[in-house]
């Protein structure tokens, strides 16, 4: 197949770099921003290790800052999952506090209320097993169930299964307790990441205090979690150099493949529901309604592959409908789901290249 690529190496969306030299954080995400990509922006656990791994437990900036005249928005902890405002479940009144950080918990008939001072207490949680753990605080709750499970129970479909499997058993806890909470995994802050990316991944020390209105900037720590500090203190500083690009020209896909290999790497391969996130992050500045991917299919053969070379593990299919798929391409939704598409590949579109 004469559109095969390779990968000699493993193909990264990104990577992180560990700058020596010490600048406040605005001069971080300048020189990041001139040198790199962007200050480092962080979205999942698999981050937090590469992440660790640069920094090899020495403290440096990251890309996370408060910004006091932004507007607080509801996010699930768990990555990639959106909050959508009509499946919420609030108690009467809620949410119904203004402070700058709050988190959720469950109270009379799993009904959601808002907090903030009870994010500091050791509550009851449920991580996204469905299982009702011992008290800890939200900051807590969260390491424990992404270190031994997936995260916290997060979402709307995942609750409403629990409503089913565990009503009982979290009514009982709740019956005994003077505060009946238990915390889930959706929050609010005014945290955003230098690079505009709207990714929800938070990676706290519970020690930190996010409150402070004299710390706005995040830093990693020495023990490989997130603090805060005055943005103007002089700190080392981690930059991401971003691999993926969104080309805003509408080409056939065979016209994209071209390009991306004359221009850059090759079209992009999307090889885990992490790299689909990256991806499907930038489709908000794309000019077409679908971008293309390296993804293609063989008459000769009867399978989908990636021109990289990689074997399709990971799937991200809308609904499937009857379409013969000699002369398909796969391209990603730039609304909606972000989900593939099979298209005709003389349709044009953008497209996504690796670099």
């Amino acid at each position: 197949m004469a559109w095969l690529g390779f990968c000699f190496i493993k193909c990264y969306m990104y990577e992180y770099e560990y700058i020596e030299s010490q600048k406040n954080w605005t001069e971080a995400q300048k020189y990041c921003r001139k040198n790199h990509t962007d200050l480092a922006t962080v979205t999942n656990m698999t981050d937090v290790k590469k992440l660790n791994q640069t920094a090899k437990q020495r403290p440096a900036w990251i890309g996370l800052k408060k910004y006091s005249n932004s507007k607080e928005t509801w996010q699930w902890s768990l990555p990639g999952l959106s909050f959508i405002k009509e499946e919420a479940y609030w108690s009467y009144g809620e949410p119904n506090n203004h402070q700058s950080e709050l988190c959720v918990f469950l109270r009379n008939y799993l009904t959601w209320v808002d907090d903030y001072q009870s994010c500091s207490e050791n509550n009851h949680f449920i991580c996204y097993n469905g299982e009702l753990k011992t008290p800890l605080n939200w900051t807590n709750a969260q390491h424990y169930c992404r270190e031994n499970h997936t995260d916290l129970i997060s979402g709307r479909q995942q609750l409403d299964q629990l409503n089913q499997s565990l009503y009982g058993e979290i009514r009982a806890k709740m019956d005994v307790q003077k505060k009946p909470r238990v915390f889930i995994g959706l929050f609010s802050d005014m945290w955003a990441w230098s690079d505009e990316s709207s990714f929800s991944f938070r990676y706290w020390d519970s020690q930190s205090d996010r409150n402070n209105i004299w710390e706005s900037c995040a830093v990693l720590t020495d023990k490989g979690m997130w603090s805060t500090d005055g943005c103007d203190q002089q700190k080392h500083f981690i930059c991401y150099q971003d691999h993926v690009i969104l080309i805003k020209e509408n080409r056939t896909w065979e016209e994209a493949l071209y390009y991306c290999r004359h221009h850059h790497h090759d079209l992009v391969t999307i090889t885990n529901m992490d790299e689909q996130r990256w991806v499907q992050e930038k489709t908000k500045n794309a000019s077409s309604p679908f971008v293309w991917t390296g993804l293609r299919y063989t008459c000769s053969l009867g399978f989908w592959f990636w021109v990289s070379d990689e074997v399709v593990h990971y799937k991200n299919w809308a609904s499937p409908g009857q379409v013969n798929e000699c002369d398909m391409s796969g391209a990603m939704e730039t609304g909606g789901e972000h989900q593939w598409f099979k298209k005709h590949d003389e349709e044009k579109f953008n497209f996504f290249c690796s670099k």
